[in-house]
């Protein structure tokens, strides 16, 4: 990877852990499904008469659309907006990878991989270390515990929307056509704006969302606009112009830094402290997504320079 694409892709990185800072900057000004609301709104338009639509069929769009939006970023906003802190949420996302193996298992019938097995137990140990400090008090944030579980289940439909996409691209295969995410990306963006006003509406009064949407502050309409610019269009579209362009194992081993650019994004921007054990618990999740992701390759590694 040359200087230029290595620097785009730890650009989207950064873009992508700051996400939940700027989403939590956003919740200041904003009801939450308001807010989810209104990113794919931007997302969507007027994007959708720029990019040709997916070479998939609407079922595939309606149910990604449906997944993302109206399951993993609602599920996030609303924990988010009732105390889950910003550099929690970035690394107890990241259990999607876990959530994925497991629904590819199930739906794909796919065979689960030692490495991913030690990294799912590593995993839920880290998990059970950052929910040992639910509803706690001190220093640290205090998770309550409605917001972890939803955290858990964005993640968890992070996971399923992974298979939708793995439905859609054998699809799209089937029509002598590569999936373009990016296309995927900005028609699903669609599908979650009215079942998640509905929500919005179901949640608050109109009138306190019609007061939000009057008095946006210049944080709140940073916040849209960059969740729905910078972290949705322009981050899924130089995304996946480089994993067109390298082996998409060099690309996606970059991804294992969101949670790093989340962390370190909400202790500067928010002055989140986490608590030993918070720390320790991410620190786990951490290496167990290394290992999910790269132990084989490191074990075959090994054996092959132990054999010269």
């Amino acid at each position: 990877m040359n200087r230029r694409d290595l620097a785009l892709a730890l650009l989207i990185v950064t873009i992508w852990g700051a996400n939940f800072t700027v989403i939590k900057l956003g919740l200041g000004g904003i009801p939450p499904m308001l807010l989810v609301a209104l990113r794919y709104t931007f997302a969507a338009l007027p994007a959708i008469f720029f990019v040709k639509r997916p070479a998939i069929g609407w079922r595939y769009i309606v149910v990604y659309g449906m997944t993302v939006g109206v399951g993993q970023f609602a599920c996030l906003f609303y924990a988010m907006n009732i105390g889950m802190p910003a550099s929690v949420a970035s690394v107890v996302l990241q259990s999607q990878a876990f959530f994925t193996f497991l629904f590819a298992a199930i739906f794909l019938k796919e065979s689960i991989k030692r490495s991913q097995m030690v990294g799912l137990v590593l995993a839920g140990f880290g998990l059970y270390l950052i929910g040992g400090s639910v509803g706690s008090e001190g220093a640290a944030p205090s998770i309550p515990f409605g917001a972890f579980l939803l955290t858990l289940l964005g993640a968890a439909f992070w996971g399923l929307s992974n298979i939708v996409v793995r439905y859609a691209d054998k699809q799209s295969a089937s029509h002598g056509e590569k999936l373009d995410m990016l296309s995927l990306v900005v028609w699903s963006s669609l599908i979650p704006p009215l079942p998640l006003f509905a929500f919005a509406i179901l949640l608050d009064t109109p009138k306190t969302l019609l007061y939000a949407i009057v008095n946006l502050n210049a944080i709140s309409v940073f916040a849209v606009l960059y969740l729905a610019l910078c972290a949705t269009l322009f981050g899924f579209y130089t995304w996946s112009t480089l994993l067109a362009k390298y082996p998409a194992g060099k690309v996606a081993q970059l991804s294992l830094l969101v949670p790093v650019a989340g962390l370190v994004t909400a202790q500067i921007v928010l002055g989140e402290q986490l608590s030993k054990a918070q720390w320790l618990g991410c620190m786990i999740i951490f290496i167990g997504l290394v290992i999910s992701n790269f132990g084989d390759i490191l074990i075959h590694r090994v054996f092959n320079n132990s054999e010269m």
